[in-house]
């Protein structure tokens, strides 16, 4: 089944979803964030197909997200890296897994936790302004037209026929 691409609309969750957004990327960005990096421990660990893995590993890589690094020669084998690009999608799913511990983590509470290296409290992710350092609250927040938009299907502009309403 042919997926439908989301990388030519003029919106930046469209263009982030396009990578991230495939069944298992995110999952497999978390096993290598949390160190199983190496291909038959990530199969071992989400028990998806070779075919899959490997067709998802090579998009992620692809596109920037990780890098292989050789770690045997015979048979030559691999293991992954998240680049710095795949380290900042981590922080989305640092979100993510904010609102899965508030939303469905049920009474045994999250599954994981994340403790921050610099003060080395549990804590959990917050977006914050990147002006004022305040939390951001999907309440008091709003989008604008910003200079790469444009109008059109699929972008995170207002259509037209809405603005007047």
């Amino acid at each position: 089944m042919q997926r439908t691409s989301f990388g030519a609309m003029t919106c930046s969750i469209a263009r982030t979803l396009d990578i991230a957004a495939e069944p298992w990327s995110l999952l497999i960005i978390r096993d290598v964030f949390v160190g199983i990096s190496r291909f038959d421990a990530i199969r071992r660990d989400l028990g998806i197909s070779r075919k899959v893995l490997a067709e998802r590993l090579q998009r992620l890589v692809e596109e920037g997200v990780l890098e292989r690094r050789p770690y045997s020669q015979h048979p030559v084998r691999h293991e992954y890296h998240l680049t710095d690009k795949g380290l900042e999608l981590c922080e989305i799913m640092f979100a993510i897994i904010a609102w899965g511990d508030r939303w469905t983590a049920g009474e045994a509470g999250p599954p994981a936790l994340l403790r921050h290296e610099q003060c080395g409290a549990v804590t959990r992710a917050q977006v914050c302004c990147g002006e004022c350092g305040e939390p951001l609250n999907a309440s008091q927040v709003h989008a604008e037209a910003g200079p790469g938009g444009t109008d059109g299907p699929g972008t995170q502009l207002m259509p037209e026929y809405l603005r007047a309403t």
